[in-house]
C-alpha cells in the first residue's frame, strides 16, 4: 500500500548507510522525518501512522546493507555490526579495503553468497518474529511502560558505566515530553544530538585541511553538487513556509 514510502526509505537508508559511522538509527530517523514532511496526513505521525513505520523500517533495513560499502571498500565500519565483522575478517587474515577484491576475490564471492542466503533465511524467521513480537501489544501499558524505562536506564548506564548518564536521560526525557506537549518535533532534536558531535569533528578537520577557508567545502565536484542540493532543499522549505504564511493571512 505504500510503494513510494518503501522506495524513498530504501534510497535514504542506503545513502545514509554508506556514510561511515552513521548507522541504521540515523537513517530511520531521517527517513521518518522526510516521510512526515511529504505525507498527506502528517498529524498521524507519532500516533501509530503506518506510513511512518514503513519509512523508518525500510530505511533501517537498507542502511544495514549500505554500511557494507565503506566496510569492504575502505575498511571503515559503517555501523557497530560491520565493526564487529571487520574484526572477524582480520582474525581470519582478511584485510578489508581495496586490496581484498584483488588479493582474495574468492572470499568476497563467498561473502556475497552468505549475504544472499542470510536474507533468504530471514524471510521465514521474520514472519515468525512478527507474530511473536505482536504479542507485546497485548501487554497492558502500565506494565509495558516501566519495563521500557528500565531498559532505557540500563542502556544509558551501560554506555560509559556512569550514573550521571541516568540524570541526563531523565532530563532529556522530560524535555522531549515538553516538546511533544507543545507541538515541537522531537526527531530533528534527536538527529542534532546524535550527529552534532560528528559534525563538529568533521567540520574542524575540514577547516584545518582548508587553512580556514569555507570554499574548501565545495572545492570538489561531488561536494559542490551535494552543497547545491542542500541549498535547493533549504530554499524550497523557506519558500513553502512563506507561501503557507501568506495563505493563512486574513484579508483586511
Amino acid at each position: 500500500r505504500y510503494p513510494v514510502n518503501i522506495v524513498r526509505g530504501n534510497t535514504i537508508g542506503t545513502a545514509i548507510g554508506i556514510l561511515p559511522g552513521a548507522g541504521a538509527d540515523i537513517a530511520a530517523w531521517i527517513s521518518y522525518a522526510v516521510g512526515k514532511r511529504f505525507s498527506k496526513d502528517p498529524d498521524r505521525f507519532g500516533k501509530g501512522s503506518e506510513e511512518g513505520l514503513v519509512d523508518a523500517g525500510a530505511a533501517n533495513n537498507a542502511a544495514i546493507a549500505g554500511a557494507w560499502v565503506p566496510a569492504l571498500v575502505f575498511g571503515i565500519p559503517g555501523d557497530s555490526v560491520t565493526a564487529i565483522v571487520i574484526g572477524l575478517l582480520l582474525m581470519k587474515g582478511l584485510q578489508p579495503g581495496p586490496d581484498i577484491f584483488l588479493m582474495n576475490p574468492e572470499q568476497i564471492g563467498a561473502l556475497f553468497l552468505a549475504f544472499i542466503i542470510a536474507n533468504l533465511i530471514m524471510i521465514p524467521i521474520g514472519l515468525v518474529a512478527i507474530r511473536l513480537c505482536a504479542k507485546v501489544l497485548t501487554v497492558p501499558r502500565p506494565v509495558l511502560t516501566p519495563l521500557i524505562l528500565i531498559f532505557c536506564m540500563v542502556g544509558s548506564f551501560a554506555i560509559d558505566n556512569d550514573p550521571f548518564a541516568l540524570v541526563i536521560m531523565m532530563v532529556m526525557g522530560i524535555l522531549a515530553w515538553l516538546m511533544e506537549e507543545n507541538g515541537i518535533p522531537v526527531a530533528p532534536a534527536i538527529l542534532g544530538i546524535v550527529l552534532g558531535d560528528q559534525f563538529e569533528k568533521h567540520f574542524m578537520t575540514t577547516m584545518m585541511k582548508g587553512d580556514g577557508s569555507l570554499a574548501y567545502f565545495v572545492s570538489r565536484p561531488i561536494a559542490a553538487v551535494l552543497a547545491a542540493i542542500t541549498a535547493v532543499v533549504w530554499l524550497t522549505i523557506l519558500v513553502g513556509l512563506v507561501r503557507r504564511g501568506r495563505q493563512q493571512e486574513v484579508p483586511g
